[in-house]
């Protein structure tokens, strides 16, 4: 399927803003499920020094710095993706999840080895042994991992009440877990820290939704806005069955000498809807936690109070079937 994203931030300040540094994670990532065909982000007032790096994540991030004065910012990018909705495991034939455990903190390829970082805690998913605890119901010793990821995921679906005004973006996880309330962004937290109690490596993936589904498909929650969820991570060597090929990164160079070792695998859960990653998600950008992937933050001085609206659409481009 092909997609239109279009995500517009502005802010409206109370007095005027005489300089602002700022970063932007709005154009979509390249994945083997995704293509982002073309991405354009504008900027307005128009920017004394506008840049794009890629981060330590594989992210496309854009800096910009405003420094005249200005009573609003407008940040906008419009995108088009193009997404195949990734083959589904087999969660049953999966290997146990001490097995995965094992293997991640002991392999020495370059992929699981950067993939480790995700195992730690991070700064808004702290070790707390709530999460532990709530793990453990589902990860029961020797039991396919993947089954084990399927069933927390549907757990934090039913036990957690999905409510817009619960919480903030500086709610913290502790509350989160005890309240059970909150938004994508604090189930996407959740299952992070769940998962890395477990000694699992997970990540933070933020992105959209499809904003209206064909016909007889329902909607589905956090379609009006950025949209969040989570990977779980599989080194290359801790599957006993193939793994869904659209979900595995290619090999560089035949087998033999010069081929780099096999990547792993990640799989995404959007704990949100109860459901693996489809075709109606596009994701944008990946992280420890909600901070490394911040649609748009900065600093501004001056300004006073300031208002923020933010306006998300997702359109499907091809005829609906």
């Amino acid at each position: 399927m092909r997609f239109r994203v279009s995500h517009t931030t502005h802010y409206g300040y109370g007095s005027p803003v005489s300089l602002c540094h700022s970063i932007a994670h709005l154009k979509p990532r390249q994945t083997p499920h995704q293509r982002c065909l073309r991405s354009q982000v504008r900027v307005s007032p128009w920017p004394s020094v506008s840049r794009e790096h890629t981060d330590i994540f594989g992210n496309r991030v854009n800096y910009f710095s405003i420094q005249q004065s200005h009573a609003a910012l407008e940040v906008s990018a419009v995108s088009e993706v193009e997404v195949t909705a990734p083959a589904a495991p087999d969660a049953d034939a999966s290997p146990p999840w001490e097995q995965v455990r094992l293997r991640l903190h002991e392999a020495r390829e370059p992929d699981a080895v950067n993939a480790r970082m995700f195992a730690l805690p991070s700064p808004a998913i702290p070790a707390q042994q709530a999460a532990l605890d709530y793990a453990l119901v589902s990860f029961t010793p020797g039991r396919p991992v993947l089954a084990a990821a399927r069933e927390l995921m549907a757990r934090i679906y039913t036990e957690f009440d999905y409510d817009p005004a619960a919480t903030g973006v500086a709610t913290p996880l502790a509350e989160v877990l005890d309240q059970r309330h909150g938004v994508c962004q604090d189930f996407a937290h959740v299952g992070i820290a769940c998962l890395r109690a477990l000694g699992l490596a997970a990540r933070y993936v933020s992105g959209y939704l499809e904003t209206l589904p064909p016909p007889g498909q329902p909607k589905l929650r956090g379609a009006d806005a950025s949209h969040a969820w989570y990977a779980l991570y599989l080194p290359s060597q801790a599957s006993s069955s193939p793994l869904p090929e659209t979900q595995t990164a290619p090999t560089a160079g035949e087998s033999g000498q010069g081929a780099e070792p096999p990547a792993g695998t990640w799989i995404d859960y959007d704990p949100t809807n109860d459901c693996l990653l489809g075709e109606q998600h596009i994701t944008t950008a990946v992280g420890r936690d909600y901070g490394d992937v911040t649609p748009v933050r900065g600093v501004f001085y001056g300004g006073g109070e300031h208002r923020l609206s933010v306006a998300v659409d997702v359109d499907r481009l091809e005829p609906r079937v």
